[in-house]
């Protein structure tokens, strides 16, 4: 049997993609609390979304949106998939934590502040799911404007921070040479 590089690429993508949503699954967690969750996205699905980083910038910035939204839809648009992933808005109760700003979780959750841990934990998941991607030759960007047109698609069942990792196998990181 042949196996031709584009077949063998696409499967080696997901496959890594697999093996991301795994590291951001095992990695450490505030008070061991699991809230973060992952999405893998390919074709019309990561497709839409990369029009909604498109909508994004022409709505909330018109003629002036900054570069980066068509840049990055772009980057969407070319990448074979992207992983998302999330973490859930919930609170930790982490007695006299403070790190929010507020007094406790109560006035966090009352005033619509973030728990800190939530945005800690998301990044330990994020660097542990680009690690292996790095590891396995994948190029990736982690792309929080991906995330944003991600939370507004209400991807997902609940109501989820949400990051974006585009991912590319190809003879040149599409991710390099940006403009800005």
């Amino acid at each position: 049997m042949i196996y031709e590089s584009k077949q063998l690429e696409e499967k080696a993508l997901l496959a890594t993609a697999a093996k991301m949503c795994v590291a951001a699954r095992t990695a450490p967690k505030t008070r061991g609390i699991d809230e973060v969750l992952t999405l893998v996205l390919t074709g019309e699905d990561k497709d839409r979304l990369a029009d909604q980083v498109d909508e994004i910038g022409r709505r909330d910035f018109g003629e002036a949106a900054p570069v980066w939204y068509g840049r990055d839809a772009k980057n969407l648009r070319d990448a074979g998939a992207v992983v998302l992933i999330g973490i859930e808005k919930t609170y930790r109760g982490v007695a006299h934590c403070s790190f929010c700003g507020f007094k406790d979780c109560s006035a966090c959750k009352e005033a619509g502040g973030h728990c800190a841990f939530l945005y800690t934990d998301l990044g330990v998941a994020l660097s542990s799911a680009v690690m292996v991607a790095a590891q396995a030759q994948v190029d990736n960007r982690i792309m929080w404007s991906v995330g944003k047109a991600a939370a507004e698609l209400k991807l997902g069942e609940k109501d989820v921070f949400w990051i974006g990792i585009p991912m590319s196998v190809s003879g040149k990181n599409i991710f390099f040479d940006r403009q800005v």
